[in-house]
């Protein structure tokens, strides 16, 4: 779940949950303004999912090196214990980080990127389930 060396890159446990946390508000914004196309909210613009699709797909690999022991406390919005559970938080992550990939693709017609939104959401929102407390 966690490399020693990731450990070592956060001097204290409220850096690793900044850095995280920071990751995925990124990648929420970007997932804000496909979702936003998908259902109709603005309109298509195939350059401008495929530029969001790239980003959030390059985030998607980011926050997990974060998630190291001792950074659940303060607002880290933490719960269930991933620590704990790492087989399954790791499938998680892997779930995710593949639906990203498919992102990409998917962006270049507003049919296919309607798909792959809700597939992408789907394994945001259930790691979130499992392991988000908000």
């Amino acid at each position: 779940l966690i490399a020693t060396p990731a450990a070592a890159q956060f001097a204290k446990a409220e850096d690793a949950v900044k850095y995280r946390q920071s990751a995925l508000t990124v990648m929420s914004n970007h997932m804000g303004r496909l979702a936003a196309m998908a259902k109709g909210d603005k309109p298509f613009d195939a350059a401008a999912a495929k530029s969001s699709a790239q980003l959030i797909s390059t985030m998607s690999t980011l926050p997990w090196e974060a998630f190291v022991p001792g950074s659940d406390g303060g607002n880290a919005n933490v719960k269930g214990d991933p620590w704990k559970n790492a087989a399954d938080f790791k499938a998680l992550q892997e779930r995710l980080i593949g639906e990203t990939g498919k992102l990409v693709n998917a962006a270049g017609s507003l049919n296919s990127l309607r798909t792959q939104v809700g597939a992408t959401g789907a394994a945001c929102k259930a790691c979130h389930d499992k392991y988000r407390d908000i």
